[in-house]
């Protein structure tokens, strides 16, 4: 909901976002180079729910952890997990700015999925869900000389995002933004703490305060998101929130030394181009 009409201001927030996201990407990827990936998953989802418990809880009391819909918020938590997982794991086999153009193909999963799901779907979004997946076959080059079954894990990433949008959707109208959120890093912290265990390898100073700020990262990057939409529409952000793969493509050239080819520019133009032609169909009624 838009309480001050600024838009400039929430292309600012929104944009700031990004490349906040962009640069928690690049972190992970660096870091899970070095340490196990659970590892790196469990500490940013640590970090996040401990800086959310010291930042909300005065505030908000109890009610920071209570929930009316728990079953679906652990499903939303799970979701972002495998988020997590598929993602950073696919980001050692394709560059990030491919991948995270691939993730960005989540608007038009969404949609496929509502029309399985029973909604009715406009002809003008069939066709950015056609134009969406074509963008991502031209990232992952199925059949190509360089094509690897991992190459698939950020489109996986993309699924399972997909799932966590629809829940969110669900979760709207009934529990505060900050709960879900919070249950959602919990969620994250206790599963990943399994795993963790087994595979335990003491940071150095250094990278544990990187891993602790992933999760710092994240949170500040969704309470920029939050902010973003009380100062614009949904409609005028969007075509801004893009800028994260732009950004994604600097880190992965400045960090890593990754040089987008001609057919990942294309592919991340056509995801693009999908979205953008999804924003504006959806202004019409369906």
């Amino acid at each position: 909901m838009i309480t001050r009409n600024q838009p400039l201001l929430g292309v600012l927030l929104i944009l700031s976002a990004g490349f906040l996201l962009a640069g928690h990407d690049g972190l992970s990827k660096h870091l899970s180079s070095l340490y196990p990936l659970f590892m790196v998953i469990w500490a940013r989802y640590l970090s996040q729910s401990l800086l959310m418990v010291a930042l909300f809880a005065p505030r908000m009391g109890r009610s920071i952890y209570r929930t009316q819909r728990p079953l679906l918020q652990l499903l939303r938590g799970l979701s972002l997990v495998g988020v997590s997982l598929l993602f950073i794991a696919g980001l050692h086999y394709i560059p990030l700015g491919e991948a995270t153009a691939v993730i960005f193909v989540t608007p038009v999963l969404v949609t496929l999925a509502s029309a399985l799901l029973g909604e009715r779907i406009s002809a003008g979004q069939w066709l950015a869900v056609s134009v969406g997946l074509v963008g991502v076959l031209i990232i992952v080059r199925p059949g190509g000389a360089l094509f690897s079954p991992a190459a698939l894990l950020p489109l996986a990433a993309a699924l399972c995002f997909t799932a966590y949008q629809l829940i969110t959707r669900r979760l709207a109208g009934t529990d505060h933004p900050v709960t879900s959120n919070f249950l959602t890093s919990l969620v994250g912290a206790v599963l990943m703490s399994v795993p963790v265990v087994w595979q335990w390898t003491v940071p150095s100073l250094l990278d544990g305060l990187l891993m602790a700020a992933l999760g710092a990262i994240a949170m500040t990057a969704h309470l920029l998101l939050t902010h973003a939409f009380r100062f614009a529409s949904a409609a005028t952000l969007a075509p801004f929130t893009y800028g994260q793969i732009v950004f994604a493509g600097v880190v992965g050239l400045l960090a890593f030394g990754h040089r987008p080819d001609a057919g990942a520019l294309v592919g991340m133009a056509v995801i693009i181009a999908s979205g953008l032609c999804m924003v504006c169909v959806q202004r019409r009624p369906v």
